[in-house]
């Protein structure tokens, strides 16, 4: 296990909400319930609760492992400056500080200085007594992968189960991952015995370092498959059944965990992340969580009142009562029949609009100079004009 740069500088207990002492339940039963909080599925397109259940797994990997933490601990009592004679890093003159004063270094800087001092390649971090350091390839993570669903409003709004069709690395069809020819298996690999790395103690240090037999596997391909060549991907047409949660917005980001490109040498596969396009509706609208619909009325139904009835997006219909001298423009609230999620479900908001005939018959007409002539008044006295 390497001692990573973010344990000089996370501290791990407060993430998760937990004393340095707490036990490993305690730290179990804080993990779970923050990430239930956070969890993407949870709370889909918000990207800072998102940072915030990686920042959360981050500190359980860690803190939630017996061997890490002991080790994580370790090093963090070193402080900031490893013991280098910084403050707070111990008594003695400062390391390669003129004078014996301090040197003062960014805690970040220790893990490259560990590093240039003993030959690693890359970034990472160094650590106190004890400390591991790896390098180089082992397990690798899948790619994440990003593809676009087009879905009808209702079913944006209601959910819906689809397929997805992408073509990305995926588990091999012919050796379901091994890498083996089918018949065989991978054996243990002669060089690490299966453990996939291999210890190089110097000194107070020790380096773990993936091993370049299996490269980090812990197993060796003798037979290798014929369609993957041994790597235990190929690249393929796949298709992914997707769950879209009910309310879904247009332009939202799901995540989907794991679904994404498979992973090498035993490595986790990457996340697949969809972006939504909702088509609009020739009926429904949309305003937050609240469904909008425009019903047009009749002036004399406007003037009089009526008793209307309005289509849901449940394909039933609400009536509702219009009052003598409903304006246009008026909206009206039926509770409960709007988008309906995890928090809670939206209204129907109608808005009721006047209808203006474009043309009118003689009979029409007459009828409508007739009503003229009995409202003498002017909506617009008000005005002085």
């Amino acid at each position: 296990m390497a001692a990573q740069r973010e344990w000089f500088e996370k501290d791990y207990y407060k993430v998760l909400g937990v004393a340095e002492k707490a036990t490993a339940k305690e730290i179990t039963r804080a993990y779970r319930k923050l990430a239930r909080q956070f969890h993407p599925d949870a709370n889909p397109g918000d990207d800072a609760a998102e940072e915030r259940f990686k920042e959360v797994s981050a500190a359980y990997d860690v803190v939630g492992d017996e061997a890490k933490r002991k080790e994580y601990d370790e090093v963090r009592k070193l402080g900031p400056m490893g013991g280098f004679g910084g403050p707070g890093g111990g008594g003695g003159p400062g390391f390669g500080a003129p004078g014996g004063g301090s040197f003062n270094f960014d805690p970040g800087d220790l893990g490259d200085l560990l590093g240039g001092l003993f030959g690693r390649r890359g970034g990472g971090g160094g650590g106190g007594a004890g400390a591991r350091q790896s390098r180089g390839p082992g397990p690798q993570r899948g790619a994440d992968l990003e593809a676009e669903l087009r879905l009808p409003f209702r079913e944006a709004v209601h959910g819906v189960t689809t397929a997805l069709h992408l073509t990305s690395d995926a588990a091999c069809s012919t050796c379901h991952g091994s890498g083996a020819k089918p018949g065989t298996m991978p054996s243990e690999c002669p060089v690490c015995h299966g453990r996939g790395v291999l210890d190089d103690n110097q000194g107070m240090f020790s380096f773990s370092t993936p091993c370049a037999n299996c490269g980090g596997s812990g197993a060796v391909v003798t037979d290798p498959c014929p369609t993957c060549h041994g790597s235990g991907t190929e690249r393929r047409p796949r298709e992914v059944k997707v769950r879209i949660p009910a309310g879904v917005d247009d332009g939202q980001r799901i995540r989907l965990k794991g679904r994404g490109g498979a992973g090498r040498h035993g490595g986790p596969a990457g996340d697949l992340f969809v972006l939504v396009h909702v088509d609009p509706d020739p009926v429904f609208g949309r305003d937050g969580d609240h469904v909008t619909i425009v019903v047009p009325v009749t002036f004399s139904e406007a003037a009089l009142g009526t008793n209307l009835k309005v289509p849901t997006l449940d394909e039933g219909t609400v009536t509702l009562k219009l009052p003598e001298g409903t304006p246009s423009g008026k909206v009206f609230r039926v509770k409960g029949r709007g988008v309906a999620t995890k928090k809670g479900t939206g209204d129907l908001l109608v808005t009721v609009q006047v209808a203006v005939p474009p043309s009118l018959t003689d009979e029409q007409r007459r009828a409508v100079e007739a009503v003229a002539d009995a409202f003498t008044e002017s909506p617009r006295a008000h005005l002085g004009v």
